[in-house]
């Protein structure tokens, strides 16, 4: 029993962690106006109201590094796992909690493209704290 709340709260650390660089990344594209030169209308501020709920659902996601999926390399893992809220926010957030359509291409072409790198990030950042702490 030990060894699966271990795994958990690790698990949903890594997650949230995750969500944090995730986070920073997205608003810097915004903030630097890396999105508005790609014609993607995503720009968040950096605030509490924003942050917290990315954060929690981040950990959420991150009891996907509890499945016996994807073994071997650690990059590889977070880059697969990663694919799972990526197609929850453009095939669910976007056309029916935000109205952006499918994809979200009511904020722009690219939108798609943009949600994928950022995710991945998620991912990656997850799978390199599980590495790093010797729990991948």
């Amino acid at each position: 029993m030990r060894y699966v709340l271990d795994r958990a709260s690790m698990s949903f650390a890594a997650g949230a962690f995750g969500a944090l660089i995730n986070s920073l990344a997205v608003w810097a594209a915004g903030a630097y106006h890396l999105t508005a030169r790609l014609g993607i209308g995503i720009a968040p501020a950096l605030t509490p109201n924003w942050l917290y709920p990315r954060t929690v659902w981040g950990g959420l996601w991150g009891f996907l590094f509890m499945l016996p999926l994807v073994r071997g390399q650690w990059w590889m893992r977070g880059i697969v796992l990663s694919l799972a809220p990526t197609a929850f926010q453009l095939l669910y957030v976007f056309p029916y909690e935000t109205g952006q359509g499918v994809f979200g291409l009511g904020l722009g072409a690219l939108t798609p493209a943009f949600v994928l790198v950022a995710n991945a990030i998620w991912g990656l950042s997850a799978a390199w704290l599980l590495r790093t702490t010797g729990r991948a």
